[in-house]
């Protein structure tokens, strides 16, 4: 599948059958019929590349498995949804580790504000040491994670009063977080206002300023429209922040060897698909926005990765991850405590 950014922003029609649950060429005859939620736009490259992958595995499967896709919010909030995917209700979800931390606590250190300087350091972290070291506490909690993780990208933070430059320039700014203990923590060591709201109410919340700002991906700003009602966008590349795909663990041990086999091959395979496409798409996004109205600007990733330092922000989550947890992070990025 060739994706361009043309057909991520405006659709296309493949995208454009993800609106409601697809249907298999193989579904009368499927032994597994199983959902698969996400939170984000079908036009994002998560759900273009997922079609590609529940194609791939009913082929794959010669129609034994059936995935249906429910983007955007369709089954519920976030939360919502992780109290599906632990009951049994939907199958397989994509969560960032940030908001799956309110189950597992470890999830979110891949998040620490301004551990990561870039992509190879991510990386290196997440299909590494780091990586299996999450899973392995996911999988405690009763969860099945596929190895590879889906890229949501780098952090930036939106406005629509002001640029935020430097530290001083959140002080006591109204900004929308997600439901996760480590976003808040970060933004009030930074003196800002963090307020928790879902991702499917990020738009009102702005639109009505409940928030005067958010904080996400160049692609989630493009895809959810955030543009519309928000016209500054610092580049801060605050946080790195990932989807890990998720099965119910029942579910997935019904599926017999062969089919788990084919269902973890083709995720994993979409996941490092997905990531080339966010980065394709991130290259040119500033750009595109730029000619929508927003004002972008760089800010100094050293002046609040010291601010964090001084106000503790490190020595806490580090007491909260445990040492060897901490460890593990700093052999990929460096000493941050």
């Amino acid at each position: 599948m060739s994706i361009s950014r043309r057909n991520i922003i405006l659709g296309s029609a493949a995208a454009a059958t993800l609106a409601t649950p697809i249907t298999r060429v193989f579904a009368q005859k499927a032994e597994f019929t199983y959902k698969y939620a996400n939170n984000l736009p079908v036009t994002h490259p998560m759900n273009l590349r997922a079609k590609e992958m529940a194609d791939a595995i009913s082929a794959d499967s010669k129609g034994r498995v059936s995935i249906q896709i429910f983007p955007n919010n369709q089954l519920g909030s976030d939360t919502d949804m992780l109290s599906q995917l632990r009951s049994g209700g939907i199958e397989f979800f994509t969560l960032s580790g940030l908001i799956l931390s309110t189950l597992v606590p470890a999830a979110s250190i891949s998040g620490i504000g301004f551990a990561f300087n870039d992509y190879d350091s991510v990386w290196k972290a997440m299909d590494g040491d780091l990586g299996a070291y999450i899973r392995g506490q996911i999988s405690k909690s009763g969860i099945v994670s596929m190895d590879k993780i889906w890229d949501n990208g780098f952090r930036q933070i939106t406005s629509s009063s002001k640029p935020i430059t430097t530290p001083a320039d959140l002080k006591g700014f109204k900004i929308r977080v997600p439901v996760s203990p480590l976003w808040t923590s970060m933004f009030k060591a930074l003196d800002a206002a963090p307020a928790s709201i879902n991702f499917a109410e990020v738009y009102s919340a702005l639109q009505t300023k409940i928030v005067d700002g958010q904080e996400n991906p160049l692609a989630i700003i493009s895809t959810a429209k955030l543009f519309e009602v928000q016209k500054y966008c610092s580049l801060t590349n605050h946080m790195w922040d990932g989807f890990w795909f998720l099965a119910n663990r029942r579910a997935w041990e019904k599926l017999p060897a062969d089919l788990q086999a084919i269902v973890a091959k083709h995720s994993n395979a979409a996941a490092l698909k997905e990531r080339a496409d966010v980065a394709t798409l991130n290259a040119g996004l500033q750009t595109e926005l730029a000619s929508k109205g927003m004002l972008f600007n760089k800010a100094d990733a050293g002046a609040f990765r010291d601010q964090l330092r001084k106000a503790g922000f490190y020595s806490e989550w580090k007491g909260k991850y445990g040492d060897e947890a901490w460890a593990i992070l700093e052999r990929s990025v460096g000493k941050l405590a």
